[in-house]
């Protein structure tokens, strides 16, 4: 099979890591071994998925050591536990409520960051993105697609 074809197939896959890598190439210009390639190849499509998770849907990065617990009222403790993504674990979700300007979307943004570098999955919706979505999708007839929110914003 000619090299444009892989790439084809790669692309038809969405592994866009493995196809964007360059591996292919070096693999045939090195004349790799067949597993050290695979290897090359499923190493170029994980580093590739996880950067996209981590940043594709996360408008801003934070740390639980940038919030100003000592100005909020807000424990510092609980959401270091959050942040610790035990809650995923448990099958248990996070909702936070509060006030305009008490720091609800920097904390989810902290959670989620934290649990997606950890290896979990997650997306950030702010409460009208996903109301606005659930509608869409409402209309369309499709209600039992709802999304999965772990960690979410209520902002």
């Amino acid at each position: 099979m000619e090299r444009t074809g892989v790439l084809d197939m790669m692309g038809s896959f969405n592994l866009y890591g493995m196809r964007s890598a360059g591996t292919l190439a070096a693999a045939i210009k090195r004349k790799h071994e067949p597993q050290r390639f695979v290897g090359d190849l499923l190493k170029a499509a994980i580093s590739e998925k996880q950067a996209r998770s981590t940043v594709a849907k996360l408008p801003l990065a934070k740390d639980i050591d940038d919030f100003a617990f000592k100005n909020a009222p807000i424990n510092e403790g609980p959401m270091r536990d959050l942040a610790g993504g035990g809650f995923i674990a448990q099958q248990r979700n996070v909702v936070l409520v509060g006030g305009t300007g008490t720091g609800k979307t920097h904390l989810a943004l902290v959670i989620a960051r934290s649990c997606i570098r950890a290896g979990s999955r997650g997306r950030f919706f702010t409460t009208v993105d996903l109301v606005n979505q659930l509608e869409a999708e409402g209309r369309a007839g499709r209600q039992d697609g709802s999304p999965t929110i772990s960690p979410a914003s209520t902002s």
